[in-house]
Order: structure tokens, then C-alpha cells, then sequence
């Protein structure tokens, strides 16, 4: 029978251990990013950070309540889109650290290749200048269209001065563009909703991005917040080696750790 005092300063130990966690939100879109941070979870409360997740099916209101402080962090997107955002919503939010890459792809029900694509078919991107931009330098790079001379890394549709199949582009929300499939010849689909809509980013695309470029997600916090302490365990926590080997094992190939 455990003694009384034991008992006592067990229940010391449990209430200091208790007291000195720290508590913070996450926000984080749905799929890989979630099934990422919840790896992470175990590894930070080990050092003393509990991590509360929030999913948001769209690339808007992450920013929105980092920004408000209605959160703590988020992990979501790349650079290019995190540029965009401060330079249009005046964002005071900053990068900590990079974490994963989802190679982009473009997705067809109707065609098993892209030479099979036909003139004149429709094609879903995205409808936001980085995610969109990021689609049309795909098909650039893969000798679909040619885009004007030092377009940067947020061209639109405006930007094709070579198109020789005639695409029809139709931009959507980059959260609807799986459900387009049904509708559209083809596709281009962020990795994390192509994953939430039973897409296999390895196998499925006909077209698919290069590993490479400036499109590696990252960790954002607000501002005055980089500094803080948390946020060195919240990054050392995320680019653990037991992260980086669930990484490894779970998406194989569909999603690649940057460390």
C-alpha cells in the first residue's frame, strides 16, 4: 500500500507539472497538415507544450485569426502565399520556420494521361494569385502554356501568351477544386485536399509538380510572438526525428519533409 506522503507529493508533483505546461492553438487545414500536427502533439507535451488543433477547410481564416490572436499558430502554407496575404491584408505575421512540401498535381476522371486531355478542355485551378500562379508555372514547366517573361511566382490567366490546346480555365476556391473533377476535363489540386478527397498525390495526377521551389510549408506566428519560447519548442517539437519519420512512412512520397 503506497504511503501517505507518497501519495501527497505525487499529487504535488502532478499539480506543478500541470501548472507549468503551456497551452496553444494551431491552426492547420484539414488532412496531411492535421495528421502532421497531431504526430507533433506527443513530442511537444513531452516538453511541456500542449498543443490544441484547429482545422479550417480554406486558406483564408488561418491568417485572419493569427493575425486577431485568436490563435497561437498556424501551419498551412507556403512563402509566396504568406507574401501575398501581408502584402494585401497587412498581416503582421512572420515565418519560424519551413516544415513540409505537397508537390502539386493535376487530376482527371475523364483522361488517364495528359495527351489524352483534349483542345479546348476545361481546367480547374485555383482562384487565389499563389496557389493559381503556382498551377499555371506547372503547366508551364510541363510545355502546356507559355506565360509572359518574368511573371514571379503569382501569374494568372491573363499572363498565357501560349496556350496551343486552347484550355479553358475555371478558377475556383482551392478547397473546391477535387469536387470540380466530375465537371472539368482536369484539375489542379493542392496536395492536402487532393488527400482529403481520396486522391493518391502519387499515383492519380497526370501532371505533377517537381520537388522543388519555393513551395515549402512553414510555421507562421504573429509577430510579436516569434521570440517567445514556445515557439522554439513548437518548431523543435514539428522537425523532430520522429515526425520526420512519420512523414516517411505515412504519405510515402506525397509529402516530403523539408529537414
Amino acid at each position: 500500500m503506497l504511503n501517505r506522503s507518497f501519495l501527497v507529493a505525487l499529487s504535488l508533483a502532478v499539480l506543478v507539472g500541470t501548472a507549468s505546461a503551456e497551452t496553444i492553438r494551431v491552426a492547420v487545414t484539414p488532412g496531411p497538415h492535421a495528421q502532421i500536427l497531431e504526430a507533433v502533439k506527443p513530442v511537444a507535451a513531452a516538453k511541456g507544450l500542449d498543443i490544441e488543433i484547429l482545422e479550417f477547410s480554406d486558406y483564408v481564416v488561418p491568417n485572419q485569426a493569427l493575425d486577431a490572436g485568436e490563435i497561437e499558430a498556424n501551419s498551412f502554407q507556403n512563402q509566396p502565399y504568406l507574401d501575398n496575404q501581408k502584402a494585401d491584408r497587412g498581416y503582421r505575421i512572420e515565418p519560424v520556420a519551413p516544415t513540409v512540401n505537397f508537390p502539386l498535381g493535376v487530376y482527371s476522371r475523364k483522361w488517364k494521361s495528359w495527351d489524352e486531355v483534349p483542345e479546348g478542355a476545361s481546367i480547374a485551378i485555383q482562384n487565389d494569385p499563389t496557389n493559381g500562379g503556382r498551377s499555371l508555372l506547372l503547366l508551364q514547366d510541363k510545355g502546356v502554356i507559355r506565360l509572359k517573361d518574368d511573371v514571379g511566382f503569382k501569374p494568372t490567366v491573363i499572363d498565357i501568351v501560349e496556350n496551343p490546346k486552347k484550355l479553358r480555365f475555371v478558377e475556383l476556391e482551392a478547397a473546391q477544386t477535387p469536387r470540380a473533377l466530375d465537371d472539368v476535363d482536369a484539375a489542379a489540386i493542392n496536395t492536402n485536399y487532393a488527400v482529403s478527397a481520396g486522391l493518391d498525390p502519387v499515383k492519380d495526377p497526370i501532371l505533377k509538380e517537381d520537388a522543388k521551389g519555393p513551395y515549402v510549408n512553414l510555421i507562421a506566428v504573429r509577430a510579436v510572438d516569434k521570440d517567445k519560447p514556445w515557439v522554439k519548442t513548437l518548431v523543435d517539437s514539428y522537425r523532430s526525428p520522429e515526425v520526420k519519420a512519420f512523414v516517411l512512412e505515412t504519405f510515402k512520397g506525397s509529402v516530403l519533409p523539408s529537414w
